[in-house]
């Protein structure tokens, strides 16, 4: 069930709010909790109810390995946390790696040995990574006593079960145990509802139209032109961006209308001057479990800088691998290691660029990095490159007296129009110079009240606009999957 179709905002999420403050007049925080776990495996059953298994397993599993942590039985923690961690890595590498590997093994040996494709069950990654971080808190003391009820919350909440935020069980199910005043909740409803109707936008009216142009360019399987293969990466820098984060603000509004804060997972990451701070504003919490439970562990930037770099290209290989299995996904993560490496010794130089200079750098190397993230191949991710260096030809023949290739220019015709290239330039700008849905809502902000973010008839107003418009899109067409689905 996506967040984006009519049977979710108008049935699903509305019952299971009603059903959930019903309860909590009753007093029942125990019922309450049934409610939410009942609902999201209902939610998460509605994709493919075959494997729903598989999440109850991971969920079984995960539980019981972590209860022979905290309690020491028969085996030592540390081998029951290796383990839990093994079994985690061979569940998530069944179902998303096998098959890559099978096939790579079997082209470099020449054996003939393949597997057939299986469907990566939903939210697989997420939910793992959720659940061994749990398992290494658990070993480090960090987790109190924990039931099996609070655990299958904790793991099944909707709102961010299917694709994040990746949360910690210490900031998550405190707030299920605490009882909003009627401010908090009146606040947290009018937030919630604001930033929801402003994700549901950004996913059907931006994301979902520069999908279009996106897909054109890169299925189109022809030579691009200049001008076709930089709006085709940017479409897909402007869809992806949009994609994720407006299900994050979908994720993060719906768990406000049920009194829990989600921690956030963008923070206008297109504006950042550096990698490095790329990657404290894009997916934060995916980060921050790389940070915690990979970099840290392998020695951060305790030692020498020789060790620094290895352990920052260490994450990021898996990190890109993670997303998929795919040499596109290994490519990726090695470039933006390799550019956290660089940026980490430039650094250490105290040498600074011009503010826009920074930026344009920045901006540069992900929107480029981009296109092996979204191409099906190496070829394909090979000949959006080849138009946007311009190898097709440029858009400067007239002037200098060259031919641009007919071939080229008929495809620059087909796919970048001037309705489509003026989309880019203002969706762009207004990217880089408006606040984002956070700051509008002043998430972060202080107590009820206290903040920037009023329930004022004008913001009301503006939620109120987002969302009709969105709910006729979703009418005119069929609304497609996030993107992240597929990771």
């Amino acid at each position: 069930m996506l967040f984006s179709s009519l049977e979710f905002i108008f049935a699903f999420l509305p019952l299971v709010l009603l059903g959930y403050w019903a309860l909590a007049a009753w007093g029942s925080l125990r019922w309450q909790k049934i409610w939410l776990v009942a609902a999201s495996l209902f939610f998460y059953a509605w994709w493919r109810p075959e494997y729903l298994g598989v999440l109850v397993g991971s969920v079984l599993v995960n539980f019981g390995v972590g209860l022979a942590i905290s309690r020491g039985q028969w085996l030592r923690p540390k081998i029951w946390l290796v383990l839990g961690i093994v079994a985690n890595l061979l569940l998530l590498g069944y179902f998303k790696y096998a098959v890559f590997f099978s096939g790579n093994i079997s082209a470099l040996t020449g054996v003939g040995f393949t597997l057939e494709q299986v469907i990566l069950p939903l939210a697989i990654s997420f939910y793992t990574f959720q659940q061994i971080a749990y398992l290494v808190d658990v070993y480090r003391g960090n987790v109190g006593r924990v039931n099996f009820l609070d655990y299958c919350l904790f793991v099944t909440f909707f709102p961010q079960l299917i694709a994040g935020p990746i949360v910690h069980h210490s900031e998550m199910m405190p707030q299920f145990k605490a009882r909003p005043t009627s401010d908090e909740r009146y606040l947290n409803v009018c937030k919630g509802l604001f930033i929801f109707s402003i994700g549901l936008f950004k996913k059907l009216a931006i994301a979902d139209t520069f999908a279009r142009w996106a897909n054109a360019g890169f299925d189109a399987g022809e030579p691009l032109s200049f001008v076709d293969a930089w709006g085709t990466s940017l479409s897909y820098t402007l869809q992806l961006y949009y994609d994720f984060s407006g299900y994050t603000d979908m994720a993060i509004g719906a768990a406000l209308l049920f009194g829990i804060k989600l921690p956030l997972n963008f923070l206008s990451p297109y504006k950042a001057l550096s990698i490095r701070d790329f990657w404290r504003r894009w997916h934060i919490t995916l980060s921050r479990w790389l940070r915690d439970y990979i970099y840290i562990p392998l020695g951060g930037n305790r030692a020498g800088g020789g060790r620094v770099s290895l352990n920052l290209m260490v994450t990021f290989l898996l990190g890109g691998l993670w997303h998929g299995a795919a040499w596109g996904f290994v490519l990726w993560g090695a470039l933006h290691g390799v550019a956290l490496v660089v940026c980490h010794f430039w650094q250490r130089l105290g040498t600074r660029l011009w503010r826009w200079a920074a930026w344009l750098l920045t901006f540069m190397f992900v929107n480029a990095t981009w296109v092996l993230f979204r191409a099906d191949s190496l070829a394909d991710a090979a000949r959006v490159y080849r138009g946007m260096l311009g190898l097709n030809g440029l858009p400067l023949g007239p002037w200098l007296g060259v031919d641009v290739l007919a071939r080229a220019s008929a495809v620059g015709t087909s796919i970048m129009g001037g309705v489509a290239l003026t989309c880019v330039a203002l969706v762009l700008a207004a990217t880089l110079w408006l606040p984002n849905s956070v700051e509008l809502a002043d998430y972060n902000g202080p107590e009820p009240g206290k903040g920037r973010f009023k329930p004022t008839v004008g913001n009301a107003l503006w939620a109120a606009l987002a969302f009709a418009v969105s709910v006729l899109l979703l009418l005119a067409s069929v609304g497609s999957d996030f993107l992240y689905f597929n990771f």
